[in-house]
């Protein structure tokens, strides 16, 4: 069908407006190409720059915190007989659960001779290249073996943060001179440090560790958990599946809408009113933290919840009342079963989210010198986003390196959730 139509003067114009030879409409393509083109280009060019960002800080993270995995210790011969010890064997038998061995060998001097035996093995300045906590790597070896204390033996035990960065090769020039020197005799090693692993906090770089951390995250965790995501859940059953439509559930769906984008030091001065203030609950408890970030991280869920109930479709509960199953059985027999990848996916990254939180466990006291585990819930405790705050403040040059190995195990944990998470969708995701 023709649909050019004649000029006001009669005359039929020899191409119509959208004959695509004419020099306008050619134009108008390559304006179209263009934009096409740029567009593009921006799109890539977001995505490069994200992911320079991404690998700027991975590489950074990497380079500077892969030597807080290493520590560099020395080895010192200790003639145990001569140290003069008063130490009587059988108090290394002692009940463990009072600390009876190391209450022992403290009293007993060990300190003392370790830094007495730095001295003759390395001079006079010699025990200022041993860690002020080498006596205790000492302590363990006893403990581990105590035929040790009849024997004139060598111990491993942690050199100093000055000795430990200078054989990392970014110490001073004195501190480089005494590497080289203890080199050439054979007594210095770095390798990798378990410690780091298994320690809690300390004063001292070259003893600290991030396991008190790690313990006091996970507990916290768990605390979020087991309270987020039941109620959570429950609430989006509820909201999607059963309340009436009316201005009161729309205020409540608002509300929650906000509360997920409120700040997070809100959540921390609202545990302090309500879990200190009012309830008196320990302070830096991964009880009351956990109880804190659940308050964040419940309106997460109950938005993740909601869009995955929404998204069953309306068939499935048809065909499940058609077949004579009550409202409550279609709910959790076959909605939810359906909706679970999508409420699991969204709860693990709100826990993820919540991990990473410093602000509102500041607020509740959790950043506290913790020096041992947290053995229970209501022990005081922190965590390692926390912890990480705290060894960043910290002037000593060792405290970067372990700033920096902390913030990898940080990393590590939230690509562990996010694993789990993809995992999780994949293995219950039901495609229709």
């Amino acid at each position: 069908m023709n649909n050019v139509a004649a000029s006001p003067s009669g005359v039929v114009p020899d191409r119509a407006p959208t004959d695509w030879r004419t020099d306008a409409m050619q134009r108008r393509i390559r304006r179209r190409y263009a934009a096409e083109r740029r567009f593009r280009f921006m799109g890539l060019s977001a995505v490069v720059i994200s992911a320079g960002f991404l690998a700027f800080l991975l590489v950074t993270m990497f380079l500077n915190g892969a030597s807080g995995f290493t520590q560099t210790e020395l080895k010192l011969p200790i003639d145990f007989p001569r140290a003069g010890l008063t130490l009587d064997p059988a108090q290394l038998h002692g009940p463990a659960q009072g600390g009876g061995a190391d209450i022992a060998l403290a009293a007993a001097g060990l300190e003392r001779a370790t830094d007495a035996a730095a001295i003759a093995a390395f001079g006079p300045k010699g025990d200022a290249l041993l860690s002020d906590g080498a006596w205790l790597r000492v302590r363990d070896a006893v403990k581990a073996d105590p035929a040790l204390l009849k024997t004139r033996s060598i111990v491993s035990v942690p050199a100093s943060a000055a000795i430990d960065s200078a054989a990392k090769g970014r110490g001073s020039a004195e501190a480089e001179r005494q590497v080289a020197e203890l080199g050439q005799r054979g007594v210095i090693t770095t390798g990798f440090n378990p410690w780091f692993l298994t320690n809690s906090d300390s004063t001292d770089p070259t003893m600290v560790g991030i396991w008190g951390a790690l313990k006091g995250s996970l507990f916290t965790m768990i605390v979020t958990l087991l309270l987020a995501f039941p109620i959570g859940v429950l609430s989006a059953l509820y909201l999607e599946e059963y309340a009436p439509r009316n201005r009161w559930t729309d205020l409540i769906e608002v509300s929650i809408n906000n509360l997920a984008a409120v700040p997070s030091i809100i959540f921390g001065l609202l545990g302090l009113a309500v879990f200190l203030g009012t309830f008196n609950l320990p302070r830096s408890a991964a009880l009351v933290g956990g109880l804190t970030l659940a308050l964040m991280t419940m309106p997460v869920i109950v938005i993740a919840g909601r869009n995955a109930i929404k998204s069953v479709p309306p068939s499935i509960r048809d065909a499940a009342l058609a077949v004579g199953a009550s409202p409550i059985q279609v709910v959790f027999h076959h909605v939810l079963p359906l909706a679970l990848p999508g409420i699991l996916t969204g709860t693990i990254i709100g826990m993820a989210r919540a991990l990473g939180e410093t602000a509102p466990l500041l607020m509740i006291g959790m950043r506290a010198f913790m020096v041992s585990p947290p053995e229970r819930l209501t022990d005081p405790a922190t965590v390692l986003p926390v912890q990480i705050f705290l060894w960043s403040d910290q002037v000593n040059r060792g405290f970067i390196e372990k700033t920096s190995a902390a913030i990898i195990v940080l990393l590590v944990f939230l690509l562990a959730m996010n694993g789990l998470a993809i995992y999780l969708r994949n293995k219950f995701e039901t495609r229709w």
